[in-house]
């Protein structure tokens, strides 16, 4: 049994979407992060550094794991499913995985931050994380156009990005005309695992179809988030 720690956000739904793929049984706890439940003392007993997703392998002595990506990996190794054992097979799923891990979920995340939650409008910074995004969803494109998934068969690598890409309006970056990509998002979406995955936990809104009111209340939480970040990190 899988103790699965989490919330709505697309880091949390690679492992939710990961356990369903993988038909493993787990106990969700959700954490409030606008109470800053991820900082508490026993929290970070399981994450040190006091961010969702984090797991608990109840099977495995109460193994705790940490990071999404790690998370991933753990998981895929242990039942070996969703990368293959062969040096180069798991190495083409890695790289791809790497490349959410330190491009993707980054550049999508502060423009996030920049155009949707910082109080203040910094035109600069939106075009610069817009603008990455944007390079490499192209990057994604190109790859696609002569493959059906990242890295041969659907892979930990897919699940990881498409947590983050299927999120792209949010981030305020288009995708109309990246063919091979809007593909690609739309064939992971119909998985059934995927669309369990993406419920657990539910959100408090669908960012595609939300009206504007719901979007300023949900922007407002996250701001206070970041704020209370901030003032944090600079000993306020």
């Amino acid at each position: 049994m899988i103790d699965l720690y989490t919330a709505a956000t697309p880091n949390g739904h690679k492992i939710s979407i990961v356990l369903e793929e993988l038909a493993l049984p787990y106990t969700l706890h959700a954490l409030d992060l606008s109470k800053n439940e991820q900082k508490q003392d026993w929290f970070l007993a399981i994450n040190p550094n006091g961010r969702i997703p984090a797991i608990v392998d109840r099977d495995a002595g109460d193994f705790a794991v940490f990071e999404s990506g790690a998370i991933l990996i753990y998981l895929a190794e242990k039942t070996g499913r969703l990368m293959p054992a062969d040096a180069k097979g798991r190495s083409r799923v890695l790289q791809w995985l790497m490349f959410q891990m330190g491009g993707v979920g980054p550049m999508m995340g502060q423009a996030n931050v920049f155009y949707r939650y910082f109080p203040e409008k910094i035109q600069p910074a939106i075009d610069r994380y817009q603008g990455e995004s944007r390079r490499l969803f192209r990057v994604l494109d190109g790859h696609l156009k002569n493959n059906e998934y990242l890295a041969g068969d659907y892979s930990i690598a897919d699940i990881a990005n498409w947590a983050w890409v299927r999120t792209h309006r949010w981030s305020g970056v288009e995708i109309d005309d990246l063919p091979h990509l809007a593909r690609w998002v739309q064939a992971i979406r119909a998985r059934p695992a995927v669309q369990k995955g993406i419920e657990v936990p539910p959100s408090t809104i669908n960012l595609g179809k939300a009206d504007d009111k719901e979007v300023e209340r949900f922007s407002a939480e996250a701001r206070k988030m970041v704020e209370t970040g901030q003032s944090r990190r600079e000993g306020v």
